[in-house]
């Protein structure tokens, strides 16, 4: 008898230790868990030049700033849609949206985006509580992860998951891309062709045959 009733003391003190455990220490472990990565989960809908004529919106932009998850973007040029804007507001990863971090596009940075315009309120999506963490408002603008919808932009070359490239790679082995043959490409002027045997180019190749030209210039 006194050996269960020292196995019932043990499990009364056990029980009272779950019981009054702590309840932050719980929900900090599920919002852990609760990562967006996770918590978001999409197919793949191609590289850049296969998803860029669903978006609402392709433009050049800088970004000028941010706050919770979204940044504030500089309008460059417009490479296809229509924006009287010359800074948009564009919303990124929070809850379970599938969006990139806003961490990723600091500000001064440069980039092609095709984005997605917010024309619809969404239940929850805001909360007067915290309103720098939002689905985002109407006529603002969204970026979707579940493709290569944006493209780093550097001295007018752009380099990213252009085309052809691996499933969510952002940053594949590639040639930077002229922004002008992107754009080309956008009017249809150009085909996916181009756009992938310029990225597939021998950077060391092309520096070879701009050196002999110029040599052959300077021979003249």
């Amino acid at each position: 008898m006194r050996r269960y009733a020292v196995l019932a003391s043990i499990t009364l003190s056990l029980l009272a230790t779950l019981t009054f455990a702590d309840p932050g220490k719980a929900d900090d472990e599920t919002a852990e868990n609760s990562t967006p990565e996770a918590s978001c989960l999409c197919l793949w809908e191609g590289s850049f030049a296969d998803v860029q004529d669903r978006a609402d919106l392709v433009a050049a932009v800088t970004v000028t700033g941010g706050k919770g998850n979204s940044v504030d973007l500089a309008v460059d040029s417009i490479l296809r849609g229509r924006e009287y804007n010359q800074s948009i507001r564009l919303w990124l990863q929070a809850r379970d949206y599938c969006r990139p971090d806003a961490t990723e596009f600091p500000a001064n940075s440069r980039w092609v985006m095709a984005l997605y315009r917010i024309t619809e309120q969404v239940p929850g999506g805001f909360d007067p509580m915290t309103p720098n963490i939002s689905y985002g408002r109407l006529g603002d603008y969204y970026l979707s992860s579940c493709g290569g919808y944006w493209l780093q932009l550097h001295d007018d070359r752009v380099t990213g998951n252009l085309v052809d490239a691996p499933r969510w790679e952002r940053d594949p082995k590639m040639t930077p891309v002229l922004l002008d043959l992107l754009a080309a490409y956008i009017r249809g002027d150009t085909s996916q062709d181009a756009l992938r045997q310029a990225s597939r180019e021998d950077p060391a190749l092309r520096e070879l045959m701009l050196d002999t030209s110029e040599f052959l210039r300077e021979a003249q």
